[in-house]
């Protein structure tokens, strides 16, 4: 038996469609730029805009409504702090964090 020649009309099963690719939402660097935030980036903010009671009830939120560790949500607000897109999207948030780490950073 011989193998039948690929049909040069069908389409290429290795090749990516350009939706299935990964759009690098995890790391604001990496996405296009002009692409609009992540659902989960805009949660990052949104959990920045609220005010808490103390830093548990915050933590707890983190878990809960994002579901990820507390240390991985604040890589991600470090990274967003510095992303034009998040800036654009939430100014008044993006700048009153920016002003609170440069204080931290130059307190050490």
């Amino acid at each position: 038996m011989t193998a039948a020649a690929p049909d040069p009309d069908a389409p290429d099963p290795d090749a990516s469609a350009p939706d299935a690719l990964d759009s690098g939402a995890s790391d604001p660097g990496a996405s296009a730029p002009d692409a609009a935030l992540s659902d989960q980036e805009r949660a990052v903010l949104a959990v920045e805009r609220q005010s808490w009671p103390g830093p548990g009830a915050k933590e707890r939120a983190i878990r809960e409504r994002l579901g990820m560790s507390p240390v991985r949500y604040f890589q991600l607000l470090n990274a967003l702090l510095d992303d034009r897109r998040a800036l654009e999207e939430d100014p008044v948030t993006v700048n009153r964090l920016r002003r609170v780490r440069e204080a931290r950073r130059d307190r050490r």
